[in-house]
């Protein structure tokens, strides 16, 4: 492999780290202004919770996106599903902004 060629492939990935971080602060911005619109009255504004039943989302575990996919898309306990008023992306951007932990 050439050294140009390999010094292309370097800058590539640089940018692309770049690119990648960027577009997940964006998409926690989405996600909090979605928050806001749909989950602040039970969750809290930060996701502190205003003394209700509703969970704290900033204990929500990292590893566990499925679990969150399938609370919203289908609702637990109190919360009513989400699965037809939200895309799959809305709910990619919520889980972003849910792993800030309301920071």
């Amino acid at each position: 492999m050439s050294r140009h060629y390999a010094a292309a492939i370097l800058l590539a990935a640089f940018a692309l780290a770049g690119t990648g971080g960027s577009a997940a602060a964006q998409d926690a911005d989405k996600g909090k202004q979605l928050y806001a619109k749909n989950c602040l009255h039970c969750h809290g504004r930060n996701m502190v919770t205003p003394g209700t039943v509703a969970y704290d989302l900033r204990q929500f575990p990292e590893d566990d996106k499925p679990r969150f996919e399938t609370s919203v898309t289908k609702g637990k306990k109190n919360m009513p599903p989400w699965g037809d008023k939200l895309s799959k992306e809305q709910i990619d951007d919520l889980w972003a902004y849910i792993m800030t932990r309301g920071k």
